[in-house]
C-alpha cells in the first residue's frame, strides 16, 4: 500500500497489438494498460497464483451463464482441477441440464415483442430462446423424477450439494450429451455444487408438485451452511472467483464470519477473491460491495492484496481468464471435497462443542 502513494509504478509504454496473439500475450497486453483491462490482467494473475499454490477454489455463478453455453467452460476447469466447489443459482443448474439431455436452446434476438414470443411458447433470456414445452416442461419432468428418487437414498435431511450430486449422477447415466454439462463433471469429480437460494429457481419450483404428492424429504439449506463452512475450516489456502454477485457471492464469503463470528473456531476468512461484476458499490447492495469491505466482516484475510474486482461482463471476462490459466497452469490433483464434506462437518461440530 505504501507504493500506491508514490510515483514508482510501471512506466506506461503503449503496448503493441499484433495478429495471432496468444491468450497469454493478450492478457499481458492488458497488464500494460489501465482501467478494467489492467484489473482483468490482475485477476488472471491471481487465478494463476491460486492454482499454483493449490488453493481450495470456489466458483460462484450468479445470473444465467449456462444458457449461453458457459457450462462446458466450467466443466473444463473442473476437469483440470482448477475448481473444487461451486455455489450457484438454481437457474444455472437447471439450464445446464438442457444441454446434457439435448433439449433445444437457440440464439434469438433482444429487440422483440415478448407478447408474440409468449404466443409461440418461446421463453427469452435476453437474446437466448428456450422452448416452453420442448425444453422447460421436458426438463421439469426429469428434475421432478430425480428429486423424488433422492428420498429413497437419504433417510435424513440432505443438502443442496447432495441434490446436485444426484441430478449430476442421473445425467451422467441417462443423458444424451453428459460431456456438455458442468453438473455431470461435478458429479464425476466429487465437486460439491451448492444452490443456497434453491427456492428462487426452476429447481425449487419443481418441488411444488412433489409437496402435493406427499414427498417428505427436501434439501435443507442449513446443512449447506455447515458443509460450506467446514470446507473453509479444513482449507489451508482458500479462495474464489465470483461471476456476478447475489446470493452465490455472499454464501461463499459468509463462511468466514461463520467460523469467526458464530462458531469462534478460526479467524481469517479467504486468502484470495476475484469478482467480475457490473454492480456499483455505492448503492449498498451485496452484489456491488467491494471485496475490501468484506475484511471488516472477517470474510477475507486482508484487504491489501490478493483480491481484485473487474468491472465487466462475465460472459466476456470469464472465458479470457479461463483460457489464460489453462494455458499457463498444469493440471492439479482433484480435491474431491464432496466425499469429505460430511466427515468434516462432524469434526467441526465436535470442535465447536468442545470449545463451547
Amino acid at each position: 500500500m505504501n507504493s500506491a502513494h508514490s510515483f514508482t509504478g510501471k512506466k506506461i509504454d503503449p503496448p503493441l497489438i499484433s495478429k495471432n496473439m496468444t491468450i497469454s500475450q493478450l492478457v499481458d497486453f492488458f497488464g500494460s494498460t489501465g482501467y478494467n483491462a489492467r484489473r482483468l490482467f490482475e485477476a488472471a494473475k491471481i487465478m494463476k497464483e491460486m492454482i499454483d499454490k493449490d488453493c481450495t477454489t470456489c466458483l460462484t455463478l450468479a445470473g444465467a451463464l449456462t444458457p449461453i453455453g458457459m457450462g462446458k467452460t466450467i466443466r473444463t476447469l473442473i476437469e483440470n482441477g482448477f475448481v473444487d466447489w461451486i455455489v450457484t443459482t438454481g437457474a444455472n443448474v437447471y439450464h445446464d441440464l438442457h444441454f446434457a439431455y439435448d433439449l433445444p436452446v437457440r440464439q434469438g434476438h433482444f429487440q422483440v415483442d415478448d407478447d408474440v414470443l409468449f404466443s409461440k411458447q418461446i421463453v427469452r433470456i435476453y437474446d437466448v430462446y428456450i422452448k416452453e414445452v420442448g425444453t422447460l416442461q421436458a426438463q421439469d419432468i426429469i428434475v421432478q423424477r430425480e428429486i423424488k428418487k433422492i428420498e429413497n437414498n437419504h433417510s435424513e435431511s440432505y443438502s443442496t450439494a447432495d441434490m446436485s450430486y444426484r441430478l449430476g449422477k442421473a445425467a451422467h447415466e441417462n443423458s444424451i450429451n453428459p460431456k456438455k454439462s458442468f453438473l455431470v463433471s461435478a458429479y464425476e469429480n466429487d465437486v460439491p455444487v451448492f444452490i443456497p437460494a434453491v427456492s428462487d429457481s426452476s429447481i425449487g419450483l419443481n418441488m411444488l408438485p412433489l409437496i402435493f404428492e406427499d414427498v417428505k424429504s427436501y434439501p435443507n439449506v442449513m446443512l449447506d451452511i455447515a458443509e460450506s463452512t467446514a470446507i473453509l475450516w479444513k482449507s489451508k489456502v482458500s479462495g474464489g472467483i465470483e461471476l456476478g454477485g447475489g446470493v452465490p457471492k455472499n454464501f461463499f464469503q459468509q463462511t468466514g464470519p461463520a467460523l469467526y463470528q458464530i462458531l469462534k473456531l478460526k479467524e481469517g476468512g479467504h486468502d484470495y477473491v476475484i469478482q467480475i461484476t457490473d454492480a456499483r458499490p455505492d448503492t449498498g447492495g451485496l452484489s456491488g460491495a467491494t471485496i475490501q469491505e468484506g475484511k471488516s466482516w472477517g470474510k477475507i484475510k486482508t484487504s491489501h492484496r490478493n483480491n481484485v474486482i473487474v468491472y465487466g461482463d462475465s460472459s466476456i471476462c470469464f472465458p479470457i481468464i479461463s483460457s489464460y490459466v489453462l494455458s499457463e497452469c498444469k493440471k492439479r490433483s482433484k480435491k474431491r471435497l464432496y466425499s469429505k464434506k460430511n466427515r468434516w462437518v462432524v469434526e467441526m461440530k465436535k470442535e465447536y462443542l468442545k470449545n463451547k
